[in-house]
Formats: structure tokens, sequence, C-alpha cells
């Protein structure tokens, strides 16, 4: 058996060899849309701070003053001391905004999943995923013990074969059915026929698990989301979403019924046996919440898809904040990341397992910081690179 050390260089030069291999790239300041990494200042196009949240003065306030009050951390776990009043706001704000009974707040959205799906499902049920749902999901999954099944991307058909066979399974007892997906997909960019799902999973009896992360604050009247957007939000059992992309923060949470909250905050590991999430991170992000449901946050996410449009160019609609440039071969990804980056932009290269094997690619993301300069500069880079309008 080799040393661990051994073992670690052989597998660690194969990732290499495949052009899988990443590491840590050290941001040394941010600046508006710029980033500055090796001394180098580069116009970022890779961030989901979809509204240019970070770093805005009514949620550097909030989150200032709560430092005051709270400190830096919580000092323990939500159900033992750790459940302090600023988690309780943003849960009751998450809640509204949703236009449902209760939310919970979790460290970040791969605990709220890990923490949800396997807290719902045992052995004895079935998970249902879109084939490009995001992988938290996936080992949520997993880690239930339900039996997995995978529909093709949006193919409602699919899904309908998946659903019959589930009804016809001769069991004691018929077994709980979970169906995952996510509004916005976080590689493509496109979206769920979400509506249509809905009304699919009614037919059949199953519950539905909606992650909003890249939908929250560009959809909806209040930027709730595409369930708010669709007029379903009251139908979707268990919606998802994170507070690190469009409300400027970090963390995730689950907002649904009464019950369901009751449920988690007992069967939920993840959120049981974890020291609650900072207090100013949670006063911060109440704001964010206040303020992307507000006339600013409308203007904002009205910026975001102004720019999205302009860098899909005339006569095209963006379905999204995430404009990808689907290139291939990894290699092929790594070089045009690699000239982005000699012409100043910074877009990383996406690749296996983020993304299926031949689907590397370029993903871009605006934001509403953006300017329309900076629009036409990355359009200008990337179609010397080879990209096509």
């Amino acid at each position: 058996m080799p040393t661990l050390t051994d073992d670690l260089a052989g597998r660690l030069a194969e990732l290499r060899a495949a052009g899988l291999h990443r590491e840590r790239r050290r941001v040394e300041s941010i600046d508006g849309t710029r980033i500055r990494i090796n001394g180098r200042d580069l116009l970022n196009f890779s961030s989901n701070d979809y509204l240019g949240l970070r770093d805005h003065p009514r949620l550097v306030e909030a989150a200032t003053r709560a430092l005051g009050i709270w400190g830096t951390g919580s000092g323990a776990a939500r159900l033992v001391c750790g459940s302090l009043d600023p988690h309780h706001r943003l849960e009751e704000a998450i809640a509204a905004w949703k236009g449902v009974p209760a939310a919970l707040a979790f460290s970040s959205g791969h605990a709220a999943a890990v923490g949800t799906i396997p807290a719902l499902v045992g052995k004895d049920d079935i998970v249902v995923v879109d084939r490009l749902v995001h992988a938290c999901c996936v080992d949520a999954a997993r880690l239930s013990g339900a039996r997995l099944r995978v529909f093709r991307h949006n193919d409602l058909g699919d899904l309908e074969r998946i659903l019959k066979w589930a009804d016809g399974l001769a069991m004691e007892r018929r077994p709980r059915v979970l169906v995952v997906t996510e509004s916005v997909f976080s590689m493509d960019g496109d979206r769920a026929p979400l509506r249509e799902l809905v009304e699919l999973k009614e037919r059949h009896g199953a519950w539905l698990m909606l992650d909003e992360a890249h939908a929250t604050g560009l959809f909806g009247a209040t930027r709730a989301g595409l369930a708010e957007a669709e007029g379903v939000g009251d139908r979707v059992e268990i919606q998802m979403g994170t507070l690190g992309k469009a409300l400027g923060c970090e963390g995730g949470y689950i907002a649904g019924s009464v019950l369901l909250v009751d449920f988690l905050v007992n069967r939920a590991r993840s959120f049981v046996f974890s020291t609650a999430p900072s207090p100013a991170i949670a006063a911060a992000a109440a704001e964010a919440v206040a303020l992307v449901g507000g006339h600013e946050g409308k203007d904002r996410a009205d910026r975001t898809w102004q720019r999205a449009s302009e860098f899909v160019g005339p006569g095209k609609k963006a379905s999204s904040a995430i404009l990808p440039w689907i290139v291939g071969a990894e290699a092929d990804a790594l070089d045009i990341a690699s000239g982005l980056r000699d012409a100043g932009f910074f877009v990383p290269a996406i690749r296996y397992p983020t993304v299926a094997r031949g689907a590397a690619r370029l993903r871009f993301t605006v934001t509403a910081n953006h300017t329309p300069a900076e629009i036409a500069a990355l359009k200008a880079a990337t179609e010397s690179l080879g990209r096509k309008q």
C-alpha cells in the first residue's frame, strides 16, 4: 500500500494530465466589478453577486450594527443557545418575502440541501432529480438512502415516465416521491418549465423541492424567484435558496409550511449539529431581503437584465444572468480563459465534474454593477477568441 503522500501525488498528477486540476486564486482586493489577482486588476465576469449588493451601504451598516450588539459568532447551535434574534428576524423576512408561513436559515445552500432531503425521505422512498440539478441535491439524495432516479434535463415526458413507474410500485406503503429541480440552472442559465412541472407532480401526488438560488433577486414582482413570477409559490412544497448570490451575503434557507420548518428543526442534521451562522451576516441578509423586494431592488434587477440583453445581442433574449459559452474540451476552455485573462477579464473555465465531460465552458455572469462599456469590451474580446454572436 502506498503512503498517503505518494497516493495523493499520483492522483493529482492524473488530474493535471486530464486538464482537471484546480487551485485557489487569492483575490487581493475587490472594487466594484474589478478584482485584483497576483497584483493585476481584472474585470470580473464570474461573480454570482447579480445585484451588486456585496458591499451595499445598507447591508454593511446592518452587519456593523449587529456586530456591535452580538459580536462575531453565535456561540452555539440553534437548539442550544445560538438561536439569536437576528436569525429569527431573517427567517421571518424570508417567509414573508416568499409568501409562505415559515422559513429556516442554514449555514449554506449546500447545508440546506443535505439537511432537508435526508430528513424528508429515506430508503423506502424515491427522489427524482433533473439531470442538471446542483451537486448538493444529488449528494443529499444519495445520503438519504432513497432510490434515486434522474430525468432528462427539463424533459417533462421523461419525468412523467418515472412518476408513473413510482405510481405502479407494489409496496406495503406507497413511497414518498420527491422531485428536485432548479428554477434557473446554475451552469446553463436556462429555466425549468415550472408551471407545467408543478401540474405534473400534483397529478402524481409527488412533492417538489425547488432550488431558487439563481432566480432569487431577478424574477417576480418582488424578485422572490421564478415561483413568484409563475404564480405557483403556494404549490411548491419546499422552496430552497441561497443568501450568497443576489442577496450579497452567505448562507442558505428552506421556506414552506410551519410543519415543514418544525420538522427540519428536529430532523435536519446540518441544522441540528451546526453552530448557528454569524448574527452579523443574518442581519445583513435580512436587510438584503428588504432591499431586493423594494424599488432599489427592481432598479438593480432591471439593470442586470439590460446588461444580459446587451451581451446576447440584438434579437436575442437572455434567460437569466448566466450566459455560458460551451466550448467542449477542457483544454480548449482553459486556453480561452487564459486568453481572456491576457485581455483583462476574469472568467474561469468550468470543467468536469462541475459540468459533464466534453461540455467545458466559460460561464459569464453579468451584474447590476457592470456598465455597457464593460459589456461591449467583453463581447469584443470573446469574438476575437472565436465566440460567435
